[in-house]
């Protein structure tokens, strides 16, 4: 198993467990201000020091990672949802009418931004975690239907696929039965891939303040508030920055890892003489 899997692993681990965490303790409540206790460096009272409003940093980043692990996820969740089953449509039937709706579709989505996409929405519904999620969500689509339906032509050719067509299965069943299953561990190593771009498309809009609102804690927030005291509190942004930088690393690893170790040629490749 490659050392970078495991590095991967564990700070994937470290971000779950400090959200997990976060839901029965924080050393201090991130609601409170504390005026009196504004700026303060870190000590052993407040580990990572505290914010112009008195807030315990530490506890800030703790409940940060709940929100952007929720808004990657469910986002993640969105974009495969819907696009996993519309890349193996147009698959199933390439060339048709539906084929090309549907890749026209994803070609319109990814004409816009995903930044410009949330700002669309936070106009007509308002900023919220909930519209950053919708937003990133609506940009994983294509990503998955495209991968997903790249991934399923070449499988429609193969032997196996034939076979199944001769037995007189449906292409519904056929994309359900035998596709799907031989796309898995490419689309797991993708979900991995978007998870981590999630954590960086939220953090991005919640700096612009079209992620999760006051008094919700989130990382882009964080270093949003933090980027006019570098000089008199550098504690406050380098703590929140190096959140988001382990975060995506440990993601990105992870991913790599899954790639290395689902795909057999890969395997072969590595595997040790």
């Amino acid at each position: 198993m490659r050392a970078s899997f495991l590095l991967g692993a564990v700070l994937t681990a470290l971000v779950a467990a400090a959200a997990a965490l976060s839901f029965v303790w924080t050393p201090y409540d991130v609601a409170a201000l504390d005026i009196a206790a504004k700026l303060l460096p870190p000590s052993a009272a407040h580990w990572l020091g505290t914010d112009h409003f008195g807030r315990d940093v530490f506890s800030m980043l703790l409940v940060g990672s709940r929100v952007s692990i929720a808004v990657a996820l469910v986002a993640v969740g969105i974009g495969a949802g819907l696009g996993v089953p519309l890349g193996l449509a147009a698959a199933a039937r390439p060339g048709s009418l539906l084929d090309e709706t549907i890749m026209r579709a994803n070609d319109l989505v990814f004409a816009f931004p995903s930044l410009l996409i949330a700002i669309m929405i936070t106009a007509i519904l308002g900023p919220s975690a909930l519209n950053a999620i919708l937003a990133i969500g609506i940009f994983n689509v294509p990503v998955f239907a495209r991968l997903t339906r790249g991934a399923a032509l070449s499988l429609w050719r193969r032997d196996f696929i034939l076979a199944a067509r001769l037995a007189g299965k449906g292409r519904a069943r056929i994309s359900l039965e035998h596709v799907l299953p031989n796309l898995a561990n490419l689309l797991v190593v993708q979900a991995t891939i978007q998870f981590s771009l999630g954590i960086l498309a939220e953090a991005g809009l919640s700096y612009v303040g079209l992620g999760a609102q006051p008094p919700t804690p989130s990382w882009g927030r964080m270093l949003a508030e933090s980027q006019t005291m570098v000089v008199l509190a550098p504690w406050l942004a380098l703590f929140p920055g190096l959140a988001i930088v382990l975060t995506v690393l440990g993601l990105n690893l992870l991913g790599d890892g899954l790639r290395d170790l689902l795909d057999p040629r890969l395997r072969r490749r590595v595997r040790p003489a």
